[in-house]
């Protein structure tokens, strides 16, 4: 397994707790998207430990990427964030686990054990809430890049006005990729686009 972890003290004490279990090889380690890509394409490891926050790529796209260019490495989000829209977003870009930084050391060997054999794991800490990913509506890759930032936009509550002004685009223009985004998606109300947003993690809110 390889480990994808920004902060190296916490880095380093996986490396060792881990490194303690038998049936665990650690054969890779890094801090930053980039490498955790590099390391997925060069070393193939079963599973991948990957910090959500990391300082160069989102932890969001990094899965994104993994799952087309190393779709066999089995992987697990790490954060100190237990929002929603961060767990959501993790699961539904292709995350088959998700630890909070919190957890005990036992709970990582867990859950590294639990997904390497195709069996998805939660922190027991994100509560009961069911992240159910089979129900997020259509993949946000529908959605060219200026719907995207609209529907971001949007999701925050801004305005139409304030909008085009961020983006340097006609009143008119958001419209259009407004209604655009309501018809590829199948919703009907900024209510529901926000919700969309918020699942697929283009919004904190």
């Amino acid at each position: 397994m390889a480990i994808i972890e920004k902060q190296r003290m916490l880095r380093e004490l996986l490396v060792a707790v881990l490194r303690r279990e038998d049936d665990i090889r650690v054969v890779a380690e890094g801090d930053t998207g980039a490498q955790a890509i590099s390391i997925a394409r060069q070393c193939h490891p079963h599973v991948l430990l990957l910090n959500y926050a990391l300082p160069d790529i989102n932890g969001i796209q990094v899965v994104r990427v993994l799952q087309t260019e190393a779709p066999a490495v089995k992987l697990i989000a790490l954060s100190n964030r237990t929002q929603p829209s961060v767990v959501y977003g993790m699961l539904e870009a292709g995350a088959m686990g998700y630890v909070v930084k919190s957890a005990a050391a036992d709970e990582v060997v867990q859950a590294i054990r639990t997904v390497s054999k195709g069996v998805r794991y939660l922190s027991p800490a994100l509560g009961s809430q069911a992240y159910d990913t089979e129900n997020f509506g259509p993949p946000i890759n529908v959605l060219g890049r200026r719907e995207r930032e609209v529907l971001a936009l949007l999701a925050e509550g801004r305005h139409s006005r304030e909008i085009a002004k961020k983006l340097g685009i006609s009143i008119a223009t958001v419209e259009v990729h407004r209604r655009n985004i309501m018809h590829k998606l199948e919703l009907h109300s900024v209510a529901e686009l926000t919700k969309y947003a918020i699942r697929k993690g283009l919004t904190l809110l």
